[in-house]
């Protein structure tokens, strides 16, 4: 019998699962949709999936310890608990897995080291100060209502309001009235059975037939509402889809997209400024940081230290999985997570 750990990183837009050996071998991968438990349409659906996925072809019987770093679960932790061993049973798991904060798979995704900072900014935003691979301090991360300042949602719900002050004359035009122009990549509304975009994908907003005639701007209530029914349909994190609409237009100059990346910069670099000093390396981790972004630039700016951009947080779940076994089920927990994280 091989021993099995499994880690999973659930996100706003995206959840990633990993089954590992107890060596810090990959096992088994698996993905599903958002599992943001304050923002995600369906997110016990999409662990449920990530799960399954990973464990195709793999007993059940021979896992002996999870982890769940899922976002929003600080701000729910019941429901969060609830939801994600709801999914582990389904997927003919025994007992239950631990949830944590997704700051942590985030870190030990990145470094094999017990003690740093990590600032996440994805569909959510969230900091936090992590000592002997425990979450002792946090700032933000209080959902998209409430906070996730600098996070996709956040500047999604910017990019609207930029648009809409565009549109009836209280702001100077911008080129981000063209995320609702003339194609349906992120329509709201599909017809049963019809083929569209997974909740990540991003692109334009609206059709020709939704938000206008063709060759023609959408007013400012046919904005609305097609805002109000793409998060009526996909939660909240469907705001985030307008993120790569702002950088590519910041990246074309526009004056508001711009403004837009320049205050996210600010106030992630405050979330994570929150924390007060640190030792060990600060770990950048969410799309909006890892990929080769305007915004990432512009946080990095502001940083000093040691700063390490995360690469597989369902790996670094996993990692912390190995750790929570014990030495009786892993016999060498940091050489396998050095290992499983590469």
């Amino acid at each position: 019998m091989t021993a099995l750990v499994i880690g999973v990183d659930g996100g706003g837009t995206s959840t990633r699962c990993v089954v590992a050996t107890v060596s810090g071998e990959v096992a088994g991968r698996g993905y599903g949709g958002g599992s943001n438990i304050l923002s995600s349409a369906d997110p016990g659906g999409s662990l449920r999936g990530a799960l399954l996925a990973a464990l195709a072809g793999l007993d059940p019987g021979e896992v002996t310890a999870g982890v769940f770093g899922l976002a929003g679960g600080d701000s729910a932790r019941e429901r969060t608990e609830a939801v994600a061993t709801e999914a582990w049973r389904a997927a003919g798991l025994a007992g239950r897995p631990s949830v944590v904060s997704d700051t942590l798979p985030a870190f030990a995704g990145a470094t094999a080291e017990a003690s740093g900072a990590v600032l996440i900014a994805g569909t959510g935003a969230v900091a936090a100060r992590i000592d002997d691979r425990r979450v002792t301090g946090r700032a933000d991360g209080y959902g998209w209502l409430l906070g996730d300042e600098g996070s996709g949602t956040w500047i999604g719900r910017r990019a609207v309001r930029a648009v809409l002050a565009s549109v009836d004359g209280r702001a100077a035009p911008t080129a981000l009235l063209g995320c609702f122009g003339d194609a349906a990549e992120l329509a709201p509304s599909r017809s049963p059975g019809q083929a569209g975009p997974g909740p990540a994908a991003p692109g334009p907003l609206g059709s020709a037939e939704s938000a206008g005639s063709a060759g023609s701007a959408p007013s400012a209530q046919e904005i609305v509402r097609l805002v109000h029914a793409g998060i009526a349909e996909s939660g909240p994190a469907w705001l985030a889809r307008l993120a790569p609409a702002v950088e590519a237009a910041a990246r074309d100059g526009d004056a508001a997209a711009t403004a837009i990346l320049d205050e996210a910069a600010r106030r992630l670099a405050a979330t994570v400024g929150a924390l007060g000093p640190v030792s060990g390396p600060l770990v950048l981790a969410g799309s909006l940081l890892t990929e080769p972004t305007l915004l990432a630039g512009k946080v990095r700016a502001g940083l000093a230290g040691t700063v390490v951009t995360a690469r597989d947080s369902a790996a670094g779940a996993a990692a912390l999985a190995l750790h929570a076994a014990g030495a009786g089920a892993v016999p060498d927990p940091l050489a396998a997570h050095r290992h499983l994280i590469g």
